[in-house]
């Protein structure tokens, strides 16, 4: 992501922010480089110290001493990027690679460039050799047993997401969403803990404000800010963040329809949902005696796996990508192993615990280990074929496609022929008339059936769920009870 597509808000408030560290000098996470003309060779030495312990910013065309900023060679800044980039890709030189997005900014007249590195949630090398950051700098621990051994117990021991900012309050983060989320929660099971919460005590029932161990002091999470965080709060502690959808059947060098996420995780989940609707045809399916849609039941788990499961220490971006032959995703992971996963032989590890928790609390997610089930179930389901999973550094689920089942992209959406009761019905279930309609009935008759909601509305049952289930998802509705002898409540 370029600088210059951010927000004007956004970008001002990081620049500041950057000048803020610049004045304060160089210090355990913060390192200057003068850098006018290319890459200092020690810069690698800083990337792996600083990801092996607690993360750090880098500034080059900065002095370290005078904390001047002399400013980086325009006419080469782009080759330095490039270089930075394919260095620390190579596993020959930084193992395991580490995946950052070097940026150029415009401050006080002079181009710089910053480079966030996050902490890291494995160990990296550097030549093979083991570097530590300390308040002189950088250093090699690698002959030092006990101080190896420690930096490994703390790896071990953390999660990434739970890096807290005492310094950061409450109000980095957008309430509305936390609202949404509750009423999402509270809709789908009677009684539910939220109920009665308040927004921060959701927060600390969902382990999202815990105590800071170097500074003994409370803060919000990086889980936290991930989930609810406003888009500029976001990109003030993890500029590297977004997840890139692409729809691609006729530009296969580049893409027909395309849209750049970088939003809270919440937010996130529901853009992606609607693209894969958007771009894939809808096929409702038999279980028992209820009609489902096969496709959803696919795109929420692989969109949970991309959102819940990333490893947000490295700064790959996630990918979801439609194309007439198959879907895939690919999001950065700490492997705990390589190669395909065996369905009757995965053992799931937890990667995010706070996001999945909240996940789980609202919809969006089941248990720990049940998506590779689930998908495996649907996509038989929706294409006849099985999707592959792949475990390495970069974790990719391949589900199959049978080229019917994506659509046209344009104004003029038309499905190919997957049922032509379900592409009329498409166009008109995402009317707010038929919502509203839904919700008349509902109140003047709480205990309507779907059936005799269909035959009110004049579409079909399929058609109904289509709207309940979109409803029930957004918090507007829940079913109490049977379906038979249950009743509706509108969410107020």
């Amino acid at each position: 992501m370029n600088n210059r597509r951010l927000d004007g808000g956004v970008l001002t408030v990081m620049i500041e922010e950057m000048k803020r560290m610049i004045n304060i000098g160089e210090k355990i996470d913060v390192e200057f480089k003068k850098a006018e003309n290319g890459l200092n060779k020690d810069i690698y030495e800083t990337v792996c110290s600083f990801n092996n312990r607690n993360g750090g910013h880098i500034f080059l065309g900065v002095e370290d001493k005078t904390r001047k900023i002399v400013g980086v060679n325009p006419e080469v800044i782009d080759k330095m990027k490039k270089d930075f980039t394919t260095a620390i890709n190579n596993a020959n030189k930084i193992n395991p690679p580490i995946y950052l997005t070097p940026q150029d900014y415009e401050i006080d007249g002079r181009m710089i460039i910053y480079i966030r590195v996050p902490e890291g949630t494995q160990l990296r090398r550097l030549n093979g050799r083991i570097m530590d950051r300390t308040h002189e700098g950088d250093i090699d621990i690698t002959d030092n047993a006990e101080l190896v051994y420690k930096m490994y117990a703390r790896k071990q021991s953390t999660f990434f997401v739970n890096k807290v900012y005492p310094n950061l309050g409450l109000e980095f983060l957008d309430f509305d969403v936390i609202r949404r989320a509750k009423k999402m929660a509270v809709s789908r099971v009677d009684d539910h803990a939220w109920t009665n919460m308040s927004e921060e005590e959701i927060l600390r029932s969902s382990g999202l404000i815990l105590t800071d161990p170097d500074t003994g002091k409370e803060g919000i999470t990086l889980a936290a800010i991930l989930l609810f965080g406003k888009d500029s709060s976001i990109m003030s502690v993890l500029p590297q963040y977004k997840t890139d959808a692409i729809f691609r059947i006729k530009d296969m060098d580049r893409y027909d329809d395309r849209e750049i996420i970088i939003t809270n995780l919440v937010d996130s989940f529901r853009r992606l949902m609607d693209f894969g609707k958007k771009h894939l045809n809808d096929s409702f399916v038999m279980e028992g005696d209820r009609s489902i849609s096969a496709r959803d039941k696919i795109l929420r788990e692989i969109i949970s796996n991309i959102l819940a499961h990333r490893d947000y220490a490295n700064a790959y971006t996630a990918q979801f990508v439609i194309e007439k032959d198959k879907i895939f995703t690919k999001n950065s992971n700490l492997p705990h192993g390589h190669g395909e996963l065996q369905l009757n032989k995965f053992e799931p590890f937890p990667k995010n615990p706070p996001i999945s928790k909240v996940f789980r609390e609202i919809g969006y997610a089941d248990e720990l280990g049940s998506g590779m089930r689930i998908t495996n179930k649907y996509t038989k389901m929706y294409s006849g074929g099985t999707p592959v999973f792949v475990e390495d550094n970069i974790f990719q689920i391949i589900i199959p496609m049978d080229g019917a089942a994506s659509i046209q992209v344009g104004p003029n959406v038309i499905s190919k022929e997957t049922s032509k009761e379900t592409s009329k019905e498409t166009s008109k279930e995402t009317s707010k008339e038929t919502l509203d309609r839904i919700i008349g009935i509902i109140e003047e008759n709480s205990n309507i059936t779907l059936k005799e909601l269909a035959e009110i509305l004049n579409i079909s049952v399929s058609g109904v769920r289509y709207h309940i289930d979109k409803m029930k998802e957004e918090g507007v509705i829940q079913r109490r009870g049977s379906t038979k002898k249950g009743e509706w409540k509108i969410q107020k």
